[in-house]
């Protein structure tokens, strides 16, 4: 091997991205066991991998070929043809598992891969000063109460607190001590009654139930439900759990993986299921030396609003409202219902409730609230200078504001964690790097995911999460911070894949790309084409548009008919465009290959409009590395021979008829097979024609 080439492996070595592949097997021998067409689909799969290796772009052919790349699209398309002879594959698979197999046993163990709930929950930290005083400090009467509470239950002849808890079991066993905390916690709330009443509010002790609302069976240790007449035998759902807790042996055990973890599970349930909660307190029971006392009447007394529930959504005659200010006079929306939150702890918490103007319940109105870094353009902003230029299928501005609690903008560092400076915990790094965070003109990594709401089975990621590819140090003064922003919008509906028929989604395709056109020519860039922002109304009488855009949060102004500057990869990542997973520069044809995959991921994984599944195939689009999807993509689309056979496998039976015309798109999208290396706005044409081809083609409307 010349200098040359040795250099290029070292530097782009192939690391895991094999390991889907090796992991497979237990032997070499299991190879020869494949059936052909099992054979035939793994070396795709490698092959596949492989392309998404920089590397492969960078060894020269071995033939005539522009690059190692070209060689290994010319052998996917023999290994896909029916004629090629599959025996003369193996020994290359094999000689790939002898060479994994010696590294990998001569490697030692790697470090566990943190879980989600770790990477959601992020850093976590331990005596913060304030924290007490912070969220229990506003509890009106708590300390003078506590003390006297504190006072009753060491005297008498049976004192409740002697060198220690009465009855605290001294093996903590879990049942036991539970136990105890049930009747003790019911003996607390007695003498608290002479001090202040705690209305509805009740611990609760439940280790051995499940909680419903959970998408898997979830148990609570402890926790305070909203039910005055909670027992160890009622049955509580995540909407009524006020503060769920954990019981752990003893204070040793209050660490993350153990405790912290548990109660950021739980967190995630109770935010979930509460659309108007902003933020969970949670406790461990560690042994019986604990802030017991005010700590339960702190719990117990809290008003709504110290336990993070939104004061901004008020209720009254059995109907949920907000006010706000618009063109000097207020206004009351009545919410009518939720339409998406997501299940997440941190992040944008995207929440849309459907509303109305309580003046006129004709005209329907959409209320988004999400936390925004506070460097980002304001989407209210975007969206009105849109409406105001005369967009088309684009969700049209009603009102935007940033939503303020106690006088002050609702941010996580002043509001929600109420100033309280976790620079000073006790195990704060000073050096631990943290994402920056950029103005999103600026360079940007800012992959996404989301999930359908209105399906819990539906084969897509979690919600969408935000970060940067540069790293600053850590400190107070550039610690990320997020503002809640409120938008309110003039058009609602439902996403694509809900259509109610072929020819309606395709309808509804074409008028979304009418709106990224129009978008575009009024000097926007929108950079999240996904499946839950191309929306449908199918209502016969409505004030929406019948199909439009959603969701400018990543939007940015760019002059027309140009690429924006910034590059990065923004989106969401199933459905961005090969150039953005390589780090091109945005453009608007980026866009544009963006909703064929959005047809194509439908396509395959829709069979009607409320029929999902998965399909393990294209799972790893969620997580491979993203010039590794870039090569499973290219693979996909640079052959009409593959393309068509991979559309005829995959794709449902339903949408099985589309599969020309998805084709024609493709050729559309991917000239030659290949990415397109200039602008050419006669693209969004020939998408608009091509799907209003198909929605008359019989077999597409199927008569």
């Amino acid at each position: 091997m010349d200098q040359a080439k040795s250099e290029i492996i070292q530097a782009h070595p192939i690391g895991k991205h094999l390991d889907a592949f090796c992991t497979l097997f237990d032997s070499q021998h299991t190879l020869y066991t494949l059936s052909d067409e099992d054979l035939q689909n793994l070396t795709i799969d490698v092959i596949l991998a492989l392309q998404g290796l920089r590397a492969s772009r960078l060894l020269p052919s071995s033939r005539n070929g522009k690059n190692l790349f070209d060689d290994l699209s010319r052998l996917n398309s023999a290994v896909n043809s029916d004629s090629f002879d599959l025996t003369y594959i193996k020994p290359l698979l094999t000689a790939i598992l002898a060479i994994y197999n010696s590294i990998t046993e001569s490697t030692p163990p790697s470090r566990l891969v943190a879980s989600s709930i770790q990477y959601e929950l992020g850093a976590m930290y331990v005596g913060v000063p304030r924290f007490y005083e912070a969220f229990f400090g506003g509890v009106a009467e708590l300390e003078t109460a506590s003390e006297a509470i504190f006072k009753k239950c060491t005297a008498g002849t049976s004192p409740l607190f002697q060198e220690g808890w009465t009855g605290w079991p001294g093996d903590a066993n879990e049942t036991s001590v539970l136990s105890w905390l049930a009747d003790f916690s019911e003996k607390l709330v007695t003498l608290a009654e002479d001090h202040r009443s705690t209305s509805t509010r009740r611990p609760l002790a439940q280790p051995h139930k499940s909680i419903e609302g959970s998408t898997v069976e979830r148990k609570l240790d402890v926790g305070f439900v909203n039910n005055s007449k909670a027992g160890k035998d009622t049955r509580c759902k995540w909407s009524q759990i006020l503060i769920p807790g954990e019981l752990k042996s003893n204070p040793s055990a209050d660490i993350a993986p153990k405790a912290w973890l548990d109660i950021g599970r739980h967190a995630k349930e109770v935010l979930a299921a509460q659309d108007t909660r902003r933020f969970i307190l949670g406790c461990t029971l560690c042994g019986s030396l604990m802030r017991f006392v005010s700590t339960i009447l702190g719990f117990l007394w809290m008003n709504e609003e110290e336990l993070g529930f939104d004061p901004t959504i008020k209720a009254a005659d059995d109907q949920r409202f907000i006010l706000i200010e618009r063109n000097n006079r207020k206004e009351r929306l009545i919410i009518d219902e939720l339409i998406i939150r997501p299940r997440c702890i941190a992040g944008r918490a995207t929440t849309c409730w459907k509303a109305h103007l309580e003046e006129d319940p004709r005209i329907p109105l959409v209320i988004k609230d999400s936390w925004q870094y506070i460097e980002r353009d304001e989407e209210g902003d975007l969206l009105r200078e849109a409406t105001d230029k005369g967009v088309i299928n684009m969700a049209r501005y009603y009102h935007h504001e940033t939503v303020r609690v106690y006088d002050m903008d609702d941010d996580i560092q002043s509001s929600v964690r109420k100033g309280i400076d976790i620079t000073s915990a006790k195990n704060y790094q000073p050096e631990r790097s943290m994402p920056s965070l950029k103005n999103s003109t600026g360079d940007s990594s800012d992959t996404s995911r989301k999930r359908p709401f209105s399906q819990t089975n539906a084969p897509l990621p979690p919600s969408k999460r935000s970060c940067s590819a540069s790293l600053t140090k850590f400190s107070l003064h550039t610690l990320p911070n997020r503002v809640r922003r409120r938008v309110i919008l003039r058009d609602h509906g439902k996403p694509i894949y809900q259509a109610s028929s072929r020819a309606a989604l395709l309808a509804a395709l074409e008028g979304c790309i009418k709106g990224h056109e129009s978008l575009q020519q009024a000097g926007f860039l929108h950079r999240d084409i996904s499946i839950n922002n191309l929306m449908i109304n199918e209502e016969e009488e409505t004030h929406s548009w019948p199909s439009f855009l959603i969701d400018l949060d990543l939007a940015i102004k760019v002059q027309r008919d140009s690429v924006s500057g910034a590059r990065g990869m923004t989106g969401t990542r199933a459905f961005m465009a090969i150039g953005k997973l390589i780090g091109e520069q945005n453009s608007y044809m980026h866009d544009l290959e963006s909703f064929f995959w959005v047809l194509f991921w439908i396509f395959i994984h829709y069979d009607g409009p409320h029929k999902s599944r998965v399909n393990d195939r294209f799972e790893k689009w969620h997580y491979v590395d993203t010039e590794e999807l870039a090569g499973i993509k290219f693979g996909v689309v640079a052959s009409e021979n593959i393309f068509r056979k991979t559309a005829t496998k995959f794709f449902t039976e339903y949408y099985a008829p589309l599969i020309p015309w998805v084709n024609r798109l493709r050729r559309t999208v991917f000239p030659n097979g290949e990415g397109w290396t200039k602008a050419n706005p006669e693209i969004y044409s020939s998408m608009k024609e091509i799907l209003r081809e198909a929605q008359k083609d019989p077999e597409v409307v199927g008569v």
